[in-house]
């Protein structure tokens, strides 16, 4: 199996497995000393769950080398549990308002807990976006390796 498909297989596991999380997850919203910041996280789970199966079902299409196929790989997926953990550890800690404080509301935590939402917030932003634009470039190359989607 080659590394584009091997990769959009596990993209399609990936997703899978958080629209799981974002199914049990959903039990416990209540149960979350900021629900709403838990409500936030559910949401956000079941939406990225539904990115990462389009994309692993196009993955194939995408005509990169090796080396950009890793990384935008290994970047989306960084990108896509950096956010969720920040928005989970803010709902578990009851924190998060310096950083994503339209769903956090007023909950506010440590300034350890904010820093550690903090980092794993601002750190998604641009690994995404960089994973997004290969993914944007891999889509619309030319074919000019003979690669097909079979």
């Amino acid at each position: 199996m080659n590394t584009l498909a091997r990769q959009g297989q596990r993209l399609l596991q990936i997703g899978v497995g958080l629209l799981l999380f974002a199914s049990f997850e959903g039990f416990v919203i209540p149960h979350f000393a900021a629900p709403r910041l838990g409500l936030s996280a559910h949401t956000l789970s079941a939406l990225q769950s539904v990115l990462l199966l389009a994309l692993g079902l196009a993955w194939t299409r995408l005509n990169l080398g090796d080396v950009p196929a890793r990384m935008a790989f290994w970047l989306l997926v960084y990108s896509t549990f950096a956010i969720l953990a920040a928005y989970v550890l803010g709902a578990f800690w009851g924190a998060g308002n310096e950083t994503i404080s339209m769903a956090a509301g007023v909950a506010r935590g440590s300034q350890m807990q904010e820093a550690v939402i903090k980092v794993a917030a601002y750190s998604s932003a641009p690994t995404g976006i960089l994973s997004f634009a290969l993914i944007f470039w891999g889509l619309g190359a030319p074919n000019v390796r003979g690669r097909t989607s079979e």
